[in-house]
């Protein structure tokens, strides 16, 4: 259909013009994973010239910490070889680089590790490429298609770009949230609104029963897909050897109320209907339901713990410290700087949380052996 427009939001007009209002994940999953207009398929997001930062990019501490995380876990694995090394949405492949770094200080485990990584934007490939020089990389598409076997699974900021569903309380019930055309834009320079189903909605049978009575006007948010993904993950490490490690933020304690998508530009909050395919489009992280899911699987799931304490009981301090020993006053500045930004309260330290999933009989991983 109109892939020829100019535009997504041409496309997107389109689409509505044929098939009625989008839900907000159709709307998510154009405007972020779209062929041709996608905010991921066409640009490199990250760093301080793209539209958000990561914490991969932030410090190569946070890297290294999961690198030898992963080297800990594969220990209690039994050191299985060949196993995969996983990682979802790899960003530039700066984690990935960080982590087998740190991880060659155990010969055995690079040896033994085969990097696949799941990404589907061109550009990002590239730049994976470009960052990981040498290492032998696989690329896939999706998760289910990379080979079965023991498995270690890296997701930093991966499910909260993974499309949501919006469900309203209205005085008549729920009603799922639609995206429509504004009828008051013009065909050249379409416009989005939101709107609610008008009719009986299949969405409504997503709200939890401990939220259905929450007060008119509440919205809730349920990701299928990050469902989907972790009940995956959970069948893979429940019929081999694995351990996952999901990093984002989020919800420690769900499912929730609350209108949590947003869109971020340079670094700023934008419109979230405003340009589809220009901003980054994310929801906060249901911990809860991906863990459940996870467990359905048949993984044993563990946390979610805040991300400053999981990187303090891994010793990003003392790495710190190490760091600055060799450095410029300069360095040793920005290494406090990233330091506080990973780990600080009012940071990243409690708004990002740590969920890992495990084989089942295999006991808490490094970091969350107190729960």
């Amino acid at each position: 259909m109109s892939d020829g427009a100019d535009t997504l939001a041409h496309h997107l007009a389109a689409r509505i013009l044929l098939d009625g209002p989008l839900s907000v994940a159709a709307f998510m999953g154009e405007a972020l994973g779209h062929p041709r207009f996608g905010y991921y398929m066409r640009q490199d997001p990250f760093g301080v010239s793209g539209d958000f930062t990561t914490a991969p990019e932030i410090s190569q501490m946070f890297g290294e910490l999961v690198g030898l995380w992963c080297v800990d876990s594969w220990a209690r694995l039994g050191g299985p070889a060949p196993f995969h090394l996983v990682e979802l949405g790899p960003g530039r492949g700066t984690l990935m680089q960080d982590a087998l770094r740190a991880a060659a200080l155990v010969p055995a485990f690079r040896d033994a590790a085969q990097v696949h990584l799941v990404e589907t934007s061109p550009t990002l490939r590239a730049r994976q490429r470009a960052t990981l020089g040498d290492t032998p990389v696989t690329w896939h598409n999706r998760l289910e298609d990379v080979p079965d076997g023991p498995t270690l699974l890296i997701a930093n900021e991966f499910f909260d770009a993974l499309p949501i569903r919006q469900i309203q309380k209205t005085n008549h019930g729920w009603f799922e949230r639609l995206i429509d055309v504004d009828p008051e834009s013009p065909p050249d320079a379409p416009r989005f609104r939101f709107v609610l189903e008008a009719f009986g909605s299949s969405g409504s049978r997503l709200v939890p029963d401990s939220l259905r009575d929450a007060p008119e006007g509440s919205v809730v948010e349920v990701s299928p897909a990050s469902q989907s993904v972790a009940r995956l993950i959970g069948q893979r490490i429940a019929t081999a050897p694995g351990t996952a490690i999901i990093i984002d933020y989020g919800y420690p304690q769900g499912p929730a109320v609350g209108d949590t998508l947003q869109a971020l530009r340079k670094h700023a909050f934008a419109p979230v209907l405003d340009s589809p395919g220009e901003a980054d489009l994310t929801a906060h992280v249901d911990f809860a339901s991906i863990a459940a899911a996870a467990r359905e699987g048949g993984a044993d799931a563990f946390g979610p713990v805040d991300q400053g304490a999981w990187l303090t009981s891994l010793g990003i301090g003392p790495r710190a410290d190490a760091l600055k020993r060799t450095a410029t006053r300069k360095q040793a500045a920005d290494i406090d700087s990233a330091l506080n930004r990973l780990i600080a309260p009012d940071q990243m330290g409690t708004l990002f949380k740590v969920l890992a999933l495990t084989s089942p009989g295999r006991g808490a991983p490094a970091g969350f052996e107190a729960l």
